[in-house]
């Protein structure tokens, strides 16, 4: 009888998530994520939606025909230079926020990147509410 010696893969990103702590002020943890529309004429908008989740302030909702990690990274900088750097941002798994600009760019001003775990939406939920209740609602009134 044979038996595998497979060892369990680690799950750093999910011990990360028992360390959660509710936001105490603001610029303490923002949350990002992007909205996907569409013009009349079929060409594709993305929008990067950032909201600080203490204080509900939306720092930028940022409209581009497409997005890489270098872009998010000019988008946070522009902003961070306004209103300050935040100590955590809470994403998702999408390319442009695994991608090495984002992470050197957080190394380097000191702000954690606390990620969920793939197809777990509920782990960033105060992003995917605030888009399906404000941004859903402001389409709806422009129909």
């Amino acid at each position: 009888m044979q038996l595998s010696n497979k060892t369990p893969k680690r799950q750093v990103k999910a011990k990360l998530r028992d360390d959660r702590t509710e936001p105490v002020g603001p610029n303490d943890v923002w949350a990002m994520d992007f909205v996907h529309d569409q013009l009349a004429t079929g060409k594709k908008l993305r929008v990067l939606t950032v909201v600080d989740t203490f204080s509900r302030y939306v720092p930028t909702l940022d409209v581009r025909f497409s997005y890489r990690g270098e872009d998010v990274v000019a988008t946070l900088d522009r902003v961070c230079r306004n209103i300050g750097y935040p100590k955590t941002i809470r994403v998702d798994q999408g390319s442009e926020f695994v991608s090495r600009d984002m992470d050197l760019w957080a190394y380097q001003r000191g702000v954690t990147l606390d990620f969920s775990r793939p197809g777990k939406p509920t782990d960033n939920a105060f992003i995917e509410a605030f888009i399906s209740r404000r941004l859903m609602a402001a389409s709806e009134r422009n129909v």
